[in-house]
């Protein structure tokens, strides 16, 4: 049940996330006489009842951490059905869709529930998520999953091709979610399934020929404000940076660069001709006493941001509209 509110500590019946590394995490329910085998050990299920969420646990070859299940841990845990959106695309999904707590949303389909946990974290604890799946194994297994996590109460899961049966559903939702091979197929049906107040929808496709047909139906259904969008993440690291042998115009240097004296007059004259910055001889940095000189050696080293080589590639095109009744 500890997808449905935060808690503090853990009981039989819970999904929670062990955390084995930064790109390796497992998500396990509580059970009794259950025990878990990770590359640091063996974890039984009944040494983590009354624990913290949070807690280091200590294995035989080292240690995992229990983490409390949140949909953007659970994206990256989850065992895949299909092909998942992640956190960067399902952010903008909910931002630009206007959810809310108490909205009422469709969704085609629902693949392995990735978005699904996220809508439904967004629209507790009054709304209601209503989510098609057309392949009757995936659809089990989903509804599986949201009781399992105790968000029974918010969604409904229905075994339905939309594209060829359509939603069913009767001005009765604030907006519409598409993660189709055709979402053009089903556009008619989900301007009949947006509220007469009107509401947004938003179709997930990879290819950009899919976009441009959805665009088109969507225009014919006088849908407005169409705009389609493509997240791409690039992630910068904080490195500690070091300019090396370099050193600034006011850290005096003799005329031969090999020693200092600070504090004459000799110097103060010497230093006016050391006006830009200067690469300071491997002599010069050997022999240094001067508390100053190193104190200014010091400073040239630095934090900065520097992007990754290697940034996010192409995901898929949202592509979102707003219906209005006049």
């Amino acid at each position: 049940m500890s997808f449905r509110k935060m808690k503090d500590t853990i009981d039989y019946g819970d999904t929670v996330i062990l955390h084995i590394g930064y790109d390796n995490m497992l998500p396990i329910m509580i059970a009794k006489g259950e025990t878990m085998q990770t590359k640091f050990g063996a974890v039984k299920h009944s040494s983590l009842v009354g624990k913290q969420y949070g807690t280091k646990i200590q294995c035989s070859k080292g240690w995992v951490f229990v983490l409390q299940p949140t949909p953007e841990l659970w994206t990256l845990s989850l065992p895949h059905r299909t092909q998942i959106l992640y956190s960067t695309d399902i952010s903008m999904i909910i931002f630009q869709l206007d959810l809310k707590p108490g909205s009422i949303v469709a969704e085609a389909g629902t693949g392995s529930g990735s978005l699904s946990h996220a809508i439904l974290r967004t629209i507790q604890p009054s709304g209601q998520l209503l989510t098609f799946e057309f392949h009757g194994e995936r659809c089990d297994k989903a509804r599986q999953e949201f009781a399992e996590h105790g968000l029974s109460e918010f969604v409904t899961v229905t075994h339905r091709d939309v594209c060829g049966e359509g939603f069913q559903l009767d001005h009765l939702v604030d907006a519409v979610f598409l993660d189709l091979p055709k979402p053009w197929e089903c556009i008619a049906s989900a301007k009949n399934a947006i509220k007469r107040e009107g509401g947004r929808i938003c179709t997930f496709s990879p290819c950009i020929e899919q976009v441009q047909r959805s665009c088109e139906e969507l225009s014919k259904n006088n849908f407005t404000d169409i705009v389609t969008v493509e997240c791409l993440a690039r992630n910068f690291n904080i490195q500690y940076a070091k300019l090396q042998n370099v050193l600034p115009s006011d850290v005096p240097l003799a005329a031969n660069g090999d020693s200092v004296n600070c504090g004459t007059e000799e110097d103060e004259s010497k230093q006016k001709s050391h006006k830009k910055v200067k690469k300071a001889p491997e002599s010069f940095l050997n022999k240094a006493q001067d508390n100053q000189v190193k104190t200014a050696v010091h400073n040239y080293c630095f934090s900065s941001a520097i992007p990754t080589i290697a940034m996010q590639g192409h995901t898929g095109f949202l592509t979102f509209a707003s219906l209005y009744y006049h």
